[in-house]
This record gives C-alpha cells, structure tokens and sequence, in this order.
C-alpha cells in the first residue's frame, strides 16, 4: 500500500547526506559507534518509509572516500557495522521487493564485506519495486575520475564526449538524477556527493541530526519539495 502526504508530489528520486552521528552520540554522552548504530537503526525506517511512499529511487551517502582519514577505531566499528547491515539488507530489501545497488569503489574493503555487498546487489537484481542505492567508499570527484578512465579503456573519442556519455559510464548508469539532495545535521555543503548528478537537484537542509530523521522529517522535506518551481535553468 502506497501512502500519501496530503496528496503531494512525491519526488522520483531522494538522495540524502547521512550527516550528524557523531554529533548525535556527543550530545547523549554515548561512543561514536552507538552514534553509527542509531543511524543505521533510522536509515531502516527510512528506507521503508520512502517504499510506502512511492519515492522511487533512494540513493544515501554512507561512507565517503575521504572517511578514512577518521581514527582507526571509527573506522573498524563503521566496519563491523557494513558486515552485519549488508547481512540485514537482504531481509529488508527481499521483504519490500527493493532493488538494491551500490555504488563507490568497493576494492578497498576486506573479501568479507565486498562478497555480502555483491550478495545483496545480486540477489535483489530482481525486485521490482525502489531502488535504493548505498554509496559507499564513494566520492564524486573519484567517481568521475574513473567514469575518464572507463571511457578511455572503451576507446572512446573523446572530442566526441556528450553530456549522455559521462552519465552512462557514472556509477549511477541507469538511474535519473536525484530530484530533492536532504543534508542533515545543518551542514552547507554536499561534501563530493554525486556531484554530476545534482546538477539540478533541489536541496533541503535541516538541523535535526541522521539518527533523529524520521518520517515526520522526510515529510518536512518533501512538502518543502513541493513549494520550489523547478526550471532547469530556464526562465
């Protein structure tokens, strides 16, 4: 069953920023690792949320390029916590008939990791239903820095290159741009994320820290959606 929000335009595609775990642990006097567990917990809900909802595409950034400049105890517990989500996506995404895909490069995390995120992606292959897509090991301007490089391999003249080209070589081959970018934590910035694709992206910025976003939020930001006139550069 498809719910509605006051029969509003729900965007196509959602991208989020996952941003605020470590400062939600600070403010409750708890270890950054039970920040990411609290994170973890609210991207479930949210995933089924945005199914109910009828969002189409759901596409989160997880773990960037650049957070493993973080200390190696973050780090190992953001680990531990990829080994045991990738495990429980597959339920989740099995019972909601989610499509699941990732992107980033995932050649830097241990055999273990890397064989249950192929799990997941090809077990889903099938599902009808959202995709929803878990950028991980991920960064815009790496992204594109191999889109280049697969494109050369191809062959390709590259004074020949369209705008269609680079997005069929992106990670996201595929997919539609996202419509509505949410950032939590209150932060101004999109911090590499999906930088081709956002091109157009109306964006929504909220102070409520990623383990407190919830239903009520997401409403917020597609009813904030609703109210911009959206004109791809035109007049």
């Amino acid at each position: 069953m498809t719910d509605t929000i006051n029969g509003l335009t729900v965007p196509e595609h959602i991208a989020i920023i996952l941003d605020g775990n470590g400062r939600w642990a600070a403010k409750h006097n708890v270890p950054r690792a039970q920040g990411h567990k609290a994170g973890c917990e609210t991207l479930e809900g949210i995933v089924e949320d945005c199914t109910r909802l009828g969002v189409r595409y759901l596409t989160v950034y997880a773990f960037s390029t650049e957070n493993w400049k973080r200390s190696a105890e973050e780090v190992a517990a953001l680990m531990q916590l990829f080994r045991f989500y990738v495990i429980k996506l597959v339920d989740i995404a099995m019972k909601n008939d989610i499509r699941v895909k990732m992107i980033g490069d995932i050649s830097r995390f241990d055999s273990d990791i890397q064989k249950g995120i192929l799990k997941v992606v090809d077990k889903t292959k099938d599902n009808e239903g959202m995709t929803f897509t878990f950028a991980v090991n991920y960064g815009g301007r790496d992204e594109i820095r191999r889109c280049i490089k697969k494109m050369s391999e191809e062959g390709m003249d590259m004074s020949l290159l369209t705008e269609q080209d680079i997005s069929d070589h992106l990670d996201t081959s595929g997919i539609p741009d996202p419509d509505l970018l949410i950032r939590t934590s209150g932060e101004l910035r999109v911090s590499n994320f999906m930088l081709w694709q956002i091109a157009y992206s109306e964006m929504y910025i909220t102070d409520t820290l990623w383990p407190d976003f919830h239903r009520e939020e997401l409403e917020k930001a597609i009813i904030a959606y609703n109210k911009r006139n959206r004109r791809f550069g035109g007049r």
